[in-house]
């Protein structure tokens, strides 16, 4: 019996257009283990996010499933699949969506806050995370005075605030100029080794998906290639 962490099944999703359906992902099939990286490659259009939305539970596939650890998540109703993607999901995305009137600090605890989180203990966790992502002096700065590398770490520092067990990243580092990029997806991949969490994430980099266990190509909404990390 296949045990791993995530297991995509034949995994398809269409989009309404003004030709009928549009289809974006034609039949994915994938294994992700437990605390692993994969990155996912391919041209604009291939259908990244879309199967990032999906796995994260952003989006319900139009045909095909996801498990997680042997649970067939798109089985649950809603208020289970919101749940559960609180519990399980963390996502870093392009644009750090940071709000502009809140502080570092502030804008780490707001999933604790929404999640109705003690507030003392939303705020413990969110100091310990700014602290452990290296903005620990700069926990009541807003998003306007902090640079564009700072103000991704607090979402990093957001994402991870409930413990999920997988991080889910669109172009964590597609903003940032190179040496910023290496710095956060090093902080990424630092957390993945402390923490054991699995991540998955979208890049153009090819640099940074190459730092990855394994590469999935993707083309026309398809896998067509996963290659594991050539170690030296």
């Amino acid at each position: 019996m296949n045990l791993s962490f995530i297991r995509v099944e034949e995994l398809r999703k269409t989009f309404p257009s003004g030709k009928g359906e549009l289809p974006v992902l034609n039949g994915i099939s994938l294994t992700i283990e437990r605390g692993e990286i994969l990155a996912i490659v391919g041209a604009s259009g291939a259908g990244k996010s879309t199967f990032l939305h999906v796995l994260g539970t952003l989006e319900r596939p139009t045909s095909g499933r996801v498990l997680y650890e042997q649970n067939d998540i798109f089985q649950f109703h809603e208020t289970a699949l919101s749940a559960f993607r609180n519990r399980t999901v963390g996502f870093v995305f392009q644009f750090h969506h940071l709000l502009p009137e809140f502080t570092a600090l502030e804008n780490a605890m707001l999933p604790g806050l929404i999640r109705r989180m003690d507030g003392e203990e939303a705020m413990d966790r969110g100091k310990r995370l700014l602290d452990e992502v290296g903005l620990g002096d700069r926990l009541h700065h807003r998003p306007g005075e902090l640079s564009g590398g700072e103000q991704q770490r607090v979402a990093v520092a957001r994402a991870l605030l409930l413990e999920p067990r997988v991080v889910l990243a669109d172009e964590p580092t597609g903003n940032l100029d190179t040496r910023t990029a290496e710095e956060v997806f090093r902080l990424l991949r630092d957390l993945n080794r402390k923490r054991g969490i699995t991540l998955v994430f979208v890049t153009h980099n090819e640099a940074l998906s190459h730092q990855a266990d394994r590469i999935a190509r993707m083309v026309d909404g398809q896998i067509v290639e996963v290659r594991v990390r050539q170690t030296p």
